[in-house]
Formats: structure tokens, sequence, C-alpha cells
């Protein structure tokens, strides 16, 4: 088993589908935990969390209880939060099948805890608790208990919890099993955050996402094969990246090329050269289209110009002029694409430079697309022998590989990694990092890096920050990757002069200026 060095290993920031967390639950009842002593937990760790949060309790609490053991969870709530002394009513909407709910829900009316007949009102005030189907979830429910809630949180009357998964909800796929799922404004995952609910899919459905712990054995979470980790910005203050030592010169910490820009796109070349200033990398060099290469040393005079591109007929960069003329053997990482246009026959002309450069390739944008139209297609990354890292978007990882298939983000980004052994950053909502062994979920993120010219940060971000790291390891891992998209956004996040790329990229100047910051502490 590899180790995992960025986050740790627990039940905070590991991901698991629905299978994994049955085979997990079953593994600790054949180890003796009692059914019944798991479902007391669960119950009672939501009711310390809802007390902590009385302003959603003061009208009063609905329990709407399924069938299974996700309705257990919801009896134990209600029966804690009535001994409390709140207002607390259920109902349940479907036969109830398993013993333990059972048992449960009649010990609520013997003390007193009001069972309704009919649906509760959804213009009422009072808080919503979905404890009808959880992670077990695996067909379509019934559209009008679906339509009730949904009413409930349009009105916005009162607060809905969804316990687990959003009834609806498809557990591994973040999407509604029919038309719809019930929207909550809060969804609390026990004991592992599940795949569908960190989805772009699942965002309309979620609201809050809170992780309730429930002692998982950390034993335990170390054997689930495929890891999936959710990364938020708590986990930056564990980040870690190397401080470089005081005596390194400006060629020992970090050389990167950054090959950007073109007569169409002048401003692609600036912002991914002001991301590479940002990082503090000790030598940048830029290959710019010549209207840039004129005019650049004004905003940017510590960037060495290599060579200055030409452009084709419709104001596309020609890459092959310039990459001729040098030796990339000098540089840690490169970083191609932000900006360049489409040029196919520059490309094929261009390939084998490409292909050769024995360190750290970052490819982008246009880059991207100039491979998915070239006759190797995909297959470049194949032929390519050394470490390379993608940035694409959907609609460019679909253009680079239209045979994967998989229902969600993750699945896409993994399977594409797997198969043509690189690591990629596949963007949108909630960003995934991913290699042929790990898979790291942005979640939580700024949604001001949704935003035209971030993605040019970025890349030069990357290619300065990688070129710094690799002075240490020859060999970084992905979960570098991962910190470095996790900071890019964190910038965004703390911005106060705009959400503008170039000011976005002055704060990540700020966040990264002291090398200390590097530990983030």
């Amino acid at each position: 088993m590899n180790e995992i060095g960025w986050p740790t290993i627990d039940s905070k920031n590991l991901i698991v589908d629905s299978k994994q967390m049955l085979i997990l639950e079953k593994e600790m009842f054949s180890d003796g935990m009692p059914q019944e002593a798991l479902m007391e937990k669960a119950g009672i760790q939501i009711s310390r969390w809802l007390m902590k949060r009385k302003s959603l309790l003061k009208h009063g609490i609905t329990v709407l209880i399924g069938p299974g053991h996700n309705g257990g969870d919801g009896a134990v709530i209600a029966r804690e939060l009535f001994l409390k002394g709140f207002l607390v009513q259920v109902w349940s909407p479907f036969p109830i099948r398993k013993t333990l709910t059972n048992n449960h829900l009649n010990y609520l009316t013997s003390i007193g805890v009001t069972k309704l007949v009919a649906p509760p009102d959804a213009n009422g005030k009072e808080l919503w608790i979905d404890a009808v189907f959880g992670n077990n979830q695996t067909r379509k429910v019934d559209n009008k208990l679906i339509k009730l809630f949904n009413q409930k949180f349009h009105n916005k009357y009162g607060k809905i919890i969804s316990i687990d998964i959003p009834t609806g909800l498809c557990p591994d796929k973040g999407k509604p099993f029919l038309d719809n799922a019930v929207k909550a404004d809060y969804t609390l995952a026990i004991g592992l955050n599940k795949i569908g609910l960190t989805q772009d899919s699942a965002l309309p459905y979620i609201g809050e996402l809170n992780h309730i712990d429930i002692g998982l054995p950390i034993s335990k979470l170390s054997k689930v094969d495929k890891k999936i980790f959710k990364v938020t910005y708590k986990d930056l203050k564990n980040i870690d990246l190397p401080s470089l030592p005081k005596n390194f010169n400006k060629y020992k910490r970090g050389r990167t090329l950054l090959i950007a820009g073109s007569e169409k796109y002048p401003g692609a070349a600036y912002l991914a050269l002001k991301g590479a200033i940002s990082s503090g990398a000790g030598f940048i060099s830029a290959v710019l289209p010549r209207t840039v290469a004129e005019s650049f040393w004004q905003v940017a005079p510590e960037i060495v110009l290599k060579e200055a591109m030409q452009s084709n007929h419709n104001g596309n960069a020609s890459l092959f002029s310039a990459l001729k003329n040098i030796d990339l053997s000098a540089f840690d990482s490169l970083a191609v694409g932000p900006g360049i246009g489409i040029d196919n026959d520059d490309w094929q002309k261009s390939e084998d430079y490409l292909l050769g450069f024995g360190g750290l390739l970052i490819l982008d944008a246009d880059a991207l697309n100039r491979i998915s139209e070239s006759k190797l297609g995909a297959n470049f990354f194949l032929e390519r022998k050394f470490k390379t890292w993608i940035t694409p978007h959907r609609k460019e990882f679909r253009r680079l590989f239209p045979d994967i298939k998989s229902d969600t983000n993750v699945g896409l980004a993994f399977e594409a990694a797997k198969e043509f052994n690189i690591s990629i950053l596949l963007k949108g909502a909630n960003s995934i990092v991913a290699d042929n062994k790990k898979v790291w979920q942005l979640f939580g993120t700024d949604s001001q890096t949704a935003r035209a010219g971030l993605g040019d940060l970025l890349s030069g971000f990357i290619a300065g920050s990688s070129a710094i790291d690799l002075t240490f390891c020859r060999n970084i891992t992905t979960d570098f990757f991962a910190r470095y998209v996790l900071l890019h956004s964190f910038s965004a996040s703390k911005c106060k002069k705009g959400s503008n790329a170039s000011a976005i990229g002055d704060e990540l100047s700020k966040l990264m200026r002291n090398r200390k910051m590097r530990q983030i502490s």
C-alpha cells in the first residue's frame, strides 16, 4: 500500500462510495460492534451537532422517518431532542421494516412524542429532519414526498436537514434517481463523506455539507482501496510544502519556462507569468508572441525572454520556430498552452520537443485542444515517458478522452489518469486532482476561481511552484499538484481588491511571499 502524504487518512478527509461504506459497517459488526450501538452513536452525535445550533430548533422539530436504519437514526435524534425539552413530532410515510427502527419509533410514542398521521404542513416554521433514506438508496422515491420537502425548502419558513444523503439523491452519482431530490439546507454525512455528496451535480441539493464523526477506526480506513480525499481550506494548515535554504541562489530556487499567449490572446501570457512570479520561483523564462514580447519588459522585467513566437494568419502562436532554438533540459518545469490558439500543423512539428522534455510538463487550455485534434490524440501522453500534468475543464476533457466513461467527475479523472499515466486537474465547482492511484476532491472552495483568466494564472503558479519543489525532490507526487490548486483557490477567497485574475494574482503573491507561509502556520 502506498503511503499518502497529504492529507492524513481520517474520517473527515476520506470519501467512499455506498458499497465501501456498507463493507466498513459490516466489518465493524463482525468485529462485535452491535448495530444498536452504531445507531445510538450516530443519532446522539447529530443531536449534539443540533444542540450547538439552537436557533434551528426554536420553532420545534419534525422528523420524517424512513423504513430503514436511516429512519432509526432519525428516531434517536427525535428522542434526544425531546428529552432536552424541545417540541418534537415525527411522521413515517412508509411501513417500518427494520426491527430497530420500529422499536425506536414505538418508544417515542410511549414517552409522549407526537406521531403524525397526515403529512406535516410545509408552511410551518419548524425544522424538518429528512431521515427517510440514507446511504442505502438505490432507486427513485415517491415524487409526492420530494415535492413536499421542496415546497418547504422554497417557502423558506423553516430549514431542512438531511441525514447522510438527501432523499432521492444517488449516493454514488450525486444526481437524482428520477427528476428531483430533496433540497436540504444542511446535509450531515455520517461516518464518512459519500462520493455523490461532493460532486458538482449534488450542489443544488445538499446545502451546507457537514461531517458527523462516529469513531470509525483508522485501521479500517487505511484498508479502503482507491483512496479519494476531500480537501478544504482547513487542510491548508497541514500543507507542509518544503522551505528553501537561505543560501540557495536563483538557479536552485526553481527554473521554469512558460509558453503562453498569441496575437489573438495576448492577455493569457501576462496572467500565466503573473502566476509564475507569485510562486516565488527563482528563474522564470518565457516564450511569448512577438507583440507581447516587445512590451512585456515594462510590466515584468524579471522575466527572461527566451524566444518570440511568430503567429499564423489566424493570430495563433507557432511554437516550432521557438522550441527548436531552446535547450529545454535547463528547466525543471515547462508549462504550455494558455492562449496559444490552435495550429495543428505547428503542433505536429513541435510534438517531439515536448515528448522528449525530461522535466515536469504542464499542459493547459489550447495545448490540450491541439492534442485532441492531433494524429496521436491522447496517445501523446503514452508516448511521453516523463511526468505530465494536465488541467482541462469538462469540455476539454471530453475532447481529449471521448471514450472515458464514468458517472462522476471523480471517476472520469481517475480513469483517464490511470489509462494514460498522467496527473489530471479536472476543473469544476469542486475541482478534482487525480493520478493512477489516488484522487483529491477539492470541496467548499471559492466560486470566484471560475472566471476568465484564472486558469492562466493557475498554470503559471503550478509551473513556478513545482519548479521550486523539484529542486528538493525530483519526483514530486500528485498531492503537490492538489496543494497548488488549493492555494490558488484560497487566494481567491482572501482577495479583497476584487475577483479578477490580476487582483487574485496579487493576493497569491502576498500569500507566497513569506517562505514561512509555505507551511501555512
